[in-house]
């Protein structure tokens, strides 16, 4: 005791103390919540007798921090594992122990994740999923701006050890050190010094290590490969668990991205950071960058890493770019590249309006993260006023919308001269509902005040109720999710269109994949959504767009199809993608261009959008040889120094060169005329174990084209036997309507007698680039 100091016993000493008690046992309780857990029975203990008597063992030996834990049930037919209620405590206690896979949450109602894969049609207990072991020992490199590795997304719960192959490392940097990784993020390394030559990199708004600062990388890493996260979300929308496409393969970063002014990657880091990943022993690589498609491929750092990977058995995936809607626009277009454009999913984000007492129901776009619901507000909008109308800031007054919504019409402002919206809370403005026709591009920063973004139609709804009512009022229910739209998918108006620039022989963008309102981890650190007066807001999962999505969906299927294959080479893999895409919607009808509202060409969308499950038994496979991709560099005339670049060897020959590679695809380019007739030749090789037969079916719903098949039906003897045909394209443009860019199409299928495998290829015919 302290000297001088007089101690006084309170009679309500007792009652406090029995208080505090209370409130520590009750938030013990609160913490205590049912959990599902995964055990590998293989790891069961031979003492055993039965799991259940494990399991119960394993309970009873779990440290007892208040409450003992309470067994539920013993799983002996849906699953090996059991149920228990559990603090956080033991959940901890028991991931550390041998036998343990994973353990989620209790959940209510409908099962949701981010919602890609199962719009893929990924389940966990049928189809690829379960087959390729969830792309278990696999490892993608991604090619990007860093990691968060922090991220639940990043957790190796229920991970094996990681791969004896595996020659990798986690370097130190700012921030970032070895233990930082682990069976799920494997290696990680950070390649800055092009970079450092050009500019300083940013002390605050990047890491100079394979940390992440700006969110791209981690978003895209969590994606091709995250493990399952609970109760993932963006500020309440798309509640649900996140899972990678990929969740069991693991990861390597190879950040080659950094800040300044902007986010920019030096083609030699770029070069750096493939070279090291293909000395790491990665299986494949997700790149969601572009360089200029103006030089040679040989100039081009991804174009040179990608075949140096492709030789290697390394699957390339690359970002097609964010060009769209405009024909040649399509990056990554080597043939060796997989190159992917962006399409929608079926889920929305949406708030729902209602206009005066219910005279105008309507929905739109919205992802403002706060779950608000606004009543009969005031809602202005200033028709006969053009720069009222398209919302300029500074033309609307705040004594005229102070407290209101306000109404845009952004449609009315081709040119883009009114000021952003986030410049809207300096008048007063309550919120604001605008029609837009780039809804789906838009990010959380572009807003500080609750929004609603609609469509052509239901804006003009909106915007005739405005003119014939006085004193109008709107109501609005924020943090909507609705799941099973339709049609989806559609093309992104952002996804970059082929053909490609400098290889337009090769059909370009390979395959549609999920790029819209993808949610996917991202790195906590800095705002990432802003309300108010410019007060930004963090997440750990947030929303993005861009065929910088579409890549790792397409790499996480991928790996999964590689990890069932083994055998299967990176084009046979690709081909089993592109054969087995959809070219319908889940309305049935053929997949629409967002930008025309009408249906789409395999200009827009390559072979299709692709099917995981279907991808996984082909039929039929078009493989490529590295030698073929030779022979395809010496057609495009490039001097045996040039090729040299790529094959980094003097004993190949140009005696077969040809541009008529064996792709999944055809594509007839007209220069400078509306006729041309062109004869391709393929050879198909069987994937099944079994002798088959197919019967070549035409489809050209495009007038113009015509398709002759030698010979009409084609067999195989067994698994690896081949069969030959040709297809003979004629085009002819003075039947079709009139185009920039786009000639016709159809398809060619191989209907398997008496089987169920369909091997289509799309064929599209393009007028030649005047810069090519």
């Amino acid at each position: 005791m302290m000297e001088g100091l007089t101690v006084t016993k309170s009679p309500l000493l007792f009652p406090l103390v029995l208080f505090v008690l209370m409130i520590v046992f009750c938030s013990a309780v609160d913490d205590y919540k049912t959990y599902i857990i995964h055990m590998d029975k293989s790891m069961m203990p031979a003492l055993f007798s039965t799991q259940h008597s494990w399991y119960m063992s394993t309970l009873s030996s779990l440290e007892n921090d208040g409450i003992s834990p309470t067994h539920l049930y013993t799983y002996n037919h849906v699953m090996d594992g059991f149920s228990a209620v559990l603090s956080n405590k033991h959940v901890e206690q028991l991931r550390g122990m041998s036998g343990h896979l994973a353990t989620f949450n209790e959940s209510f109602g409908h099962r949701h994740t981010t919602h890609t894969p199962v719009f893929l049609g990924l389940k966990k207990h049928g189809g690829l999923w379960p087959t390729s072991g969830f792309g278990d020992d696999m490892i993608i490199g991604i090619i990007d701006t860093g990691i968060w590795p922090e991220s639940r997304s990043f957790s190796d719960h229920g991970m094996s050890p990681v791969p004896s192959r595996w020659r990798g490392t986690c370097e130190t940097g700012d921030d970032f050190n070895s233990s930082n990784c682990n069976n799920k993020l494997i290696g990680a390394r950070s390649f800055s010094k092009g970079m450092k030559r050009e500019m300083n990199i940013s002390k605050s708004d990047d890491y100079d290590s394979p940390r992440d600062f700006e969110g791209h990388g981690t978003h895209t890493s969590s994606t091709a490969a995250g493990n399952r996260a609970p109760f993932a979300d963006y500020f309440g929308y798309a509640k649900g668990t996140a899972s990678g496409i990929a969740p069991k393969a693991r990861l390597a970063m190879y950040k080659v991205l950094f800040s300044n002014s902007s986010y920019d990657a030096a083609a030699s880091d770029t070069l750096a950071g493939m070279d090291k990943a293909i000395e790491d022993g990665v299986d494949l690589m997700s790149l969601s960058l572009g360089f200029f498609e103006t030089t040679p491929f040989y100039e081009n750092p991804i174009a040179l890493g990608a075949f140096a990977a492709m030789e290697k058995g390394i699957f390339v995936a690359c970002s097609g770019g964010n060009g769209g809607p405009h024909g040649y626009t399509v990056l990554n277009g080597a043939p060796w590249i997989t190159a992917v454009g962006a399409g929608t999913v079926d889920r929305e984000f949406r708030a729902d309006v209602t206009l005066g007492e219910g005279t105008v129901r309507v929905s739109g776009k919205s992802i403002y993260p706060e779950n608000l619901l606004v009543s009969r507000v005031p809602i202005y909008y200033g028709h006969g006023n053009k720069s009222k109308e398209v919302c300029d800031s500074y033309s609307l007054e705040p004594k005229e919308v102070e407290g209101k919504y306000i109404f845009c019409d952004f449609s009315n402002d081709p040119n883009g001269d009114a000021d952003p919206l986030f410049e809207m809370n300096r008048t007063g403005a309550a919120g604001a509902i605008y029609i837009s026709d780039d809804a789906q591009f838009l990010t959380p920063q572009d807003f500080n005040l609750p929004y609603v973004v609609m469509n052509q139609k239901y804006g003009q709804l909106v915007k005739d109720y405005l003119i014939r009512t006085d004193d109008p009022t709107v109501s609005v229910k924020f943090q909507g999710t609705k799941l099973g739209t339709k049609p989806a998918p559609q093309v992104a108006f952002f996804s970059s269109r082929g053909p490609d620039e400098r290889s337009p022989w090769i059909l370009k963008p390979d395959i549609l994949a999920p790029g819209v309102d993808i949610l996917a981890a991202w790195a906590p650190n800095r705002g990432s959504a802003i309300i108010g007066d410019y007060d930004y807001l963090l997440t750990d999962y947030t929303l993005l767009s861009g065929t910088s999505m579409s890549s790792p969906h397409i790499v996480g299927i991928a790996a999964l199809l590689k990890a069932t294959h083994r055998d299967w080479s990176s084009a046979a893999i690709r081909s089993a993608m592109m054969t087995t895409a959809d070219i319908f919607d889940n309305s049935n009808g053929a997949i629409i261009d967002m930008t025309t509202g009408v249906a789409g060409t395999p200009l827009d969308y390559g072979a299709g959008h692709v099917n995981p499950n279907k991808a996984m038994d082909p039929g039929l496979v078009y493989d490529i040889k590295p030698e073929d991709y030779i022979s395809y560099l010496c057609a495009m005339n490039y001097t045996r120094d040039e090729i040299m670049l790529f094959a980094r060897r003097t004993d190949f020959s140009c005696e077969n060169s040809t541009l008529d590679l064996n792709y999944p695809s055809f594509i007839v380019i007209l220069n400078n005329t509306k006729t041309a007739s062109y004869t391709f030749n393929r050879v198909l090789t069987n994937t099944v174990d079994t002798s088959a037969s197919y019967r070549a079916v035409i489809n050209t719903p495009s007038t113009g084209m015509s398709l002759v098949v030698q010979p009409s039906t084609i067999s195989f003897s067994g698994k690896y036997s081949t069969a030959e045909f040709n297809l003979t394209v004629t085009i002819d443009l003075s039947l079709s309507p009139e185009s920039d860019y786009i000639g016709n199409y159809g398809y060619l299928s191989w209907n398997e007698i008496n089987g169920k495998h369909v091997v289509r290829s799309t064929i599209v015919s393009a007028i030649a680039s005047p810069r090519t």
